[in-house]
């Protein structure tokens, strides 16, 4: 019990004395005109309650990310949790808080955008492809895995509800109001109420853990964990397949430690924000409040088996994630968590899913200066939503792998665009160019082991992650000495 007090008191932390720190370096101010106040165009830069905004902008990041995340990577043991709370005080946090100041600061615009203004054309041209790719497959996926979840229901059983034909077209009718509509009109009607429910999910997951679960890791555990033999000869191999903690638990969990997605959702909030002094609570409140979720999810999946992770396993091959969710709080939950999990794999990737078209669109407009007329909004939309509908014909497995590298490869690159904004100011970028080497260490392990990239073994991908941050390193402290620009105020 101790050690999730010690994860959640953590995160607070992180947020009470190092957000504000961070925030002093990023040149936040008050008195400013907010994009929202600027361009009032009743769409997309509309005014919404800084509650509002953080509930809508925690759903847009958490979907079933913080979820399904923690619970894959409850096979590594405790160094999952260490890796969530870590992850998101010194990185994710940081790149999502900065996420949404470089939008804010550029009038509310997408990821492209803001990297063409702080590095040049072919940069834009590059992260315009990534982004739009990326935010395009996970609408994708967000079609197939609900759709997939609800069609397989007993309750649909031998009506026109089972199967997944009836499930994708409803899902996409409702991607393309969402997509198509102006911001205030769905989602800031429903997705605070669907960040509720998140919360509400996790708390009650928690107080049963508490209360009712056996199995909850000790200090011991991670004690035992880190003594010289076990670190020595089991640190790269602690789960039942063998898979080493480095780098695949960095690219296992991401929503709850970091994730490059956070991104692409960013501008949508900062068209909504009628103050820049709710960039902190809005960002990095968000994901905090995201890397508690995953904390609490990646105990229930340490403790919902007590075999041991070889039980975990089993059950993610048998079923996948969903079937553990579901199996967690229908166990602590009775009923009430039956329902809950359907809420949780079928309605929450949906909100993700409909806010990934919609950046979508918005990439797309920023990127070619389109005016935003119902007109043109509809010409976007329909050939997005159609070209999606049969892509969920396609297997995505082999491109979901593909998915999770190019998202840690995004959460580097937005750090090191973060990176060079602070460079710009003159003010303490180690913030964010410490979690950027760190990033681009893992992001190079990964594809150096992994069976998409070049297959090494893993003992020369690691050390040539390694070497890659040794070098980064050398190369920012030579930078961070030639630099000359003073701190602007």
């Amino acid at each position: 019990m101790i050690i999730f007090f010690i994860c959640i008191t953590l995160l607070i932390l992180g947020y009470k004395f190092y957000s504000p720190f961070v925030e002093k370096q990023a040149g936040i101010d008050h008195s400013v005109k907010t994009p929202q106040v600027r361009f009032d165009e009743g769409v997309d830069y509309v005014a919404i309650h800084p509650v509002k905004a953080f509930l809508i902008q925690f759903l847009n990041i958490a979907g079933v990310g913080p979820i399904f995340g923690p619970i894959l990577g409850a096979i590594y043991g405790p160094i999952a949790l260490v890796w969530i709370v870590l992850g998101n005080i010194l990185g994710g946090a940081v790149h999502d808080y900065f996420s949404g100041v470089m939008s804010i600061k550029e009038d509310g615009k997408s990821l492209p955008e803001i990297a063409g203004h702080y590095f040049n054309l072919f940069y834009k041209s590059i992260m315009l492809v990534f982004t739009a790719m990326l935010l395009f497959f996970v609408g994708v996926v967000f079609i197939m895995s609900p759709a997939g979840l609800l069609g397989n229901l007993s309750y649909f059983e031998g009506t026109f509800l089972e199967g997944n034909t009836f499930w994708v077209f409803l899902i996409l009718g409702y991607y393309f109001l969402a997509t198509l509509l102006p911001i205030d009109k769905i989602i800031t009607k429903l997705y605070p109420i669907f960040g509720l429910l998140m919360i509400v999910m996790t708390t009650l997951i928690a107080i049963s853990l508490l209360f009712n679960a056996p199995h909850l890791p000790v200090m011991g555990d991670f004690l035992g964990y880190f003594d010289h033999d076990h670190f020595n000869h089991d640190f790269l191999k602690p789960n039942p397949d063998g898979a080493p903690v480095w780098p695949l638990l960095f690219v296992t969990i991401t929503c709850g430690a970091i994730s490059g997605f956070h991104s692409t959702q960013a501008p949508i909030m900062a068209r909504c924000l009628t103050n820049e002094k709710y960039v902190r609570p809005v960002y990095y409140g968000a994901m905090m409040s995201e890397g508690i979720v995953g904390c609490v999810w990646a105990l229930a999946g340490i403790a919902a088996f007590p075999e041991g992770y070889a039980g975990l396993k089993a059950m993610l091959d048998l079923g996948g994630p969903g079937l553990v969710v579901n199996h967690i709080a229908t166990s602590y939950l009775g009923a009430l968590g039956g329902i809950m999990a359907i809420i949780a794999v079928a309605i929450f990737p949906i909100t993700s899913g409909d806010t990934a078209f919609r950046s979508l669109r918005l990439t797309i407009v920023d990127a070619f200066n389109i005016p935003q007329s119902m007109r043109n909004r509809i010409l976007l939309a329909v050939p997005i939503l159609v070209v999606a509908y049969f892509m969920t014909k396609i297997d995505f497995s082999l491109i979901w792998r593909y998915f999770a590298f190019s998202n840690m490869l995004l959460s580097t690159s937005v750090l090191w665009l973060a990176t060079k904004y602070l460079f710009d100011r003159g003010t303490f970028h180690w913030v964010v160019s410490i979690p950027a080497i760190i990033g681009t260490s893992v992001t190079v392990s990964y594809i150096m082991t992994a069976g998409i990239g070049f297959n090494l073994p893993s003992h020369y991908s690691q050390y040539i992650g390694i070497v890659t941050a040794i070098a980064l390193l050398i190369l920012v402290v030579l930078f961070h000495v030639k630099r000359k620009v003073p701190a602007k105020n």
